[in-house]
């Protein structure tokens, strides 16, 4: 089973601890021995399923993370549900008891046939019978492969491969050494077709929103065309810096709407998506991933012409944009209390980090921060957890996607966020470790709730406790546990030296208030508005 993983593209594997996946164990431990593939090893379930999610996000390959029977297969199940929605290619191998075993009261047994209920794209529990060979096996891998990639037609996404393994659970050594030397062959994947042309007026003036996925290859078809991307978009170096700012001016209201991909962050582009006054279409992503949060609004889905939008249209976003552009800097960089310190910390992340590196942003406020106030830029690979949006973890996912990343990496995150997904800090002294500097956003809880409606003043009463949720962590501390520098930037301006790359893992926090929060950002918003009225 190990042996075809490895032919079928399978360059990294995860595995945690167990008695009844020790097959597995032994035979993925060999084949790291041999050079086959990379072997990372985790002692928590939920932590290593995210590394397994970082991995093949940033890779684009399989990767299987095995674990034992029992509570341990349960904990997979968050990073299964990201895997399916962000459509990444997870191999979640579980071991289990033989079948005879289960509902006998006998230790350590659950249902697992089922386990992840809809969210696989393929779920077998593999009962072959005894003295099948080794076609056998190798065909299931070859299934669930073609299943988590998407070669079979469908969408990539995770796979169940349930295994049922009965004593004794050391395997032969000779078979194992064997299997471990066997040569590799990889296969390609396979794209979806992107369909026929959209029946929208090319000449009409039109907005393309742009959000996660694989963007399909385009040429001159967006020439002139004002583009809102998201920074997880391939479309993002080439959108308008402050977009999300201005979609609710009427000056500036399109008749007609392009998205691609699957915009999640901003209210202001659902609304957009919401209006009856707007024709909504969407190019399907080169993965097959759901095209946008409003399908019910979408006329039609297909491929995307080229679009004529008139010059006049264009100029007015442009515009707006910079002027919009110019006054948000000037409230980030003014000496006042309400500039939200998340903001500018975005900006000027994306701003010094070196062409060529990771960021992983997290999926409260850092990517939204980074959407509303960095600078689009080219040459940076910009990954997040926003297929089901949770922040569970994500500094696993972190590590894995710069493990696969191979050059310098870094991590926006929120202190919750961190302290959510410690454990994925906690990487063992023979464990490959990336490089990859984790920028934390400080704010003693959580600062998103002060943005939405429960952050409003008339919750304050019962904000602090149930959404603020303060925890008083001293991060310095937790760095030191598991051996991290750890850096306390008091000053933002210092923030360019502070992340140069350095080899290993380290921690650099940014202290700030949540108290003025949502003042601060209504602020920029006034100040905007001002601003781009001022021009016209």
């Amino acid at each position: 089973m190990v042996d075809e993983l490895a032919r079928s593209g399978v360059t990294d594997a995860v595995l945690c601890p167990g008695s009844r996946n020790a097959p597995l164990s032994f035979a993925l431990q060999a084949a790291d021995a041999a050079g086959r593939l990379r072997l990372h090893v985790r002692i928590d379930e939920r932590t290593a399923g995210f590394l397994a999610v970082g991995l093949a996000l940033r890779s684009g390959r399989p990767v299987p993370v095995a674990c034992t029977s029992g509570t341990a297969a349960a904990n997979l199940h968050p990073a299964v549900l990201e895997a399916s929605h962000a459509g990444v290619p997870l191999l979640a191998l579980t071991a289990d008891r033989p079948p005879a075993m289960i509902g006998t009261g006998a230790n350590q047994t659950i249902a697992q046939t089922g386990l992840y209920g809809e969210a696989p794209r393929l779920a077998v529990t593999v009962e072959l019978a005894a003295g099948s060979g080794e076609t056998a096996w190798r065909t299931v891998v070859q299934q669930a492969v073609a299943a988590a990639t998407g070669a079979d037609g469908g969408r990539p996404g995770p796979v169940h491969l349930n295994l049922p393994f009965a004593e004794p659970l050391v395997p032969d050594t000779a078979v194992a050494a064997e299997a471990a030397a066997a040569p590799a062959n990889r296969p390609r994947r396979v794209a979806a077709a992107p369909g026929a042309p959209l029946p929208l007026d090319p000449q009409a003036p039109t907005l393309v929103v742009a959000g996660s996925g694989t963007t399909p290859a385009l040429g001159t078809e967006l020439a002139g065309v004002p583009v809102i991307a998201e920074p997880t978009s391939p479309l993002w170096p080439a959108a308008l810096r402050t977009g999300p700012w201005l979609l609710d001016r009427p000056e500036l209201r399109p008749p007609q709407v392009v998205v691609i991909g699957r915009p999640t962050l901003h209210r202001s582009v659902n609304r957009l998506l919401d209006d009856d006054a707007v024709a909504v279409y969407a190019v399907p992503t080169a993965d097959a991933a759901p095209w946008t949060g409003a399908p019910g609004t979408v006329r039609a889905v297909g491929a995307l012409p080229t679009l004529c939008s008139p010059s006049d249209f264009a100029a007015r976003w442009h515009a707006a944009d910079g002027a919009a552009g110019t006054a948000l800097d000037s409230r980030l960089d003014g000496a006042l209390d309400n500039a939200p310190v998340g903001l500018r910390l975005a900006r000027d992340l994306v701003a010094a980090i070196p062409a060529g590196a990771l960021l992983v942003l997290g999926s409260s406020n850092p990517v939204r921060d980074v959407s509303l106030a960095a600078v689009p830029r080219a040459g940076l690979t910009v990954l997040s957890n926003r297929g089901v949006s949770g922040i569970d973890g994500t500094v696993s996912t972190a590590v894995g996607a710069a493990l696969a990343h191979g050059e310098p990496a870094y991590a926006l995150l929120g202190d919750l966020t961190l302290l959510h997904d410690t454990t994925g800090l906690v990487i063992g002294p023979d464990e490959p470790r990336p490089q990859l500097t984790i920028v934390v956003l400080n704010d003693d809880g959580g600062g998103v709730f002060s943005l939405l409606e429960q952050g409003a003043p008339e919750h304050a009463r019962a904000f602090e406790r149930v959404f603020g949720t303060a925890h008083g962590v001293d991060f310095a501390a937790l760095a030191a546990a598991v051996g991290m520098p750890h850096l306390r930037l008091e000053e933002l301006d210092l923030l360019a030296k502070a992340v140069q790359p350095e080899p290993g893992l380290r921690l650099v926090e940014v202290p700030a208030e949540r108290g003025a929060l949502r003042a601060g950002h209504a602020a920029i918003r006034a100040a905007i508005n001002e601003a781009v009225d001022a021009a016209n």
